[in-house]
């Protein structure tokens, strides 16, 4: 998988399509691109590598891939990937969970989330103490909705910590034994 570098991510809004004019394969006056590149066929191998070249010297690489996915974009090479090596991303888009895409979210930045990442957006902004019509606001759904996720959320935590309290502690014991019935005594 390809490593990313550590600069801020910067997700797209949803509906922007500005960030296809920094793209290299946008053809212009002194740098002509034939957009057919894009689409070769399965056997075009020599098509195929100079997209993919071209793709791998695009600054928005990341988005151009990202928008094909959100948008289940399965024709052409697009953010240096082919219709094949794109398919299993497809299939597993849904339980994409990138929290520097949550976390834009909570700060109030409108971008495409996937079913996973909204769920974390919802323990983030539960964690965080926002308003349920925050929350609404932010995933776009009515506060009533909210307010259920943010019951579902405060159930689940208390489940997750009861759940870690029965396990963490071990039975108690007396003498090198389990302890049993007896070695309690009588209620006065």
């Amino acid at each position: 998988m390809p490593s990313t570098p550590n600069t801020p991510a910067r997700h797209r809004s949803l509906g922007d399509q500005t960030w296809q004019n920094r793209a290299a394969c946008r053809p212009t006056e002194h740098h002509p691109v034939d957009p057919e590149l894009f689409f070769p066929d399965p056997e075009e191998m020599d098509k195929i590598r100079a997209a993919k070249a071209l793709c791998n010297q695009c600054p928005v690489r990341r988005t151009c891939l990202d928008a094909a996915l959100e948008n289940t974009d399965t024709h052409g090479i697009r953010g240096g990937l082919t219709e094949e090596e794109r398919a299993p991303m497809h299939t597993r888009l849904p339980h994409r969970l990138d929290y520097s895409r949550v976390n834009a979210a909570v700060a109030g930045r409108d971008i495409h989330l996937t079913p996973a990442e909204r769920q974390a957006v919802v323990h983030a902004a539960y964690r965080h103490g926002l308003s349920a019509s925050r929350l609404a606001w932010i995933l776009k759904i009515d506060e009533e909705t909210a307010q259920k996720r943010y019951r579902e959320t405060r159930r689940a935590l208390r489940h997750q910590d009861l759940d870690r309290t029965t396990t963490a502690s071990p039975p108690p014991e007396h003498g090198g034994h389990p302890l049993a019935r007896d070695d309690f005594g009588t209620a006065a």
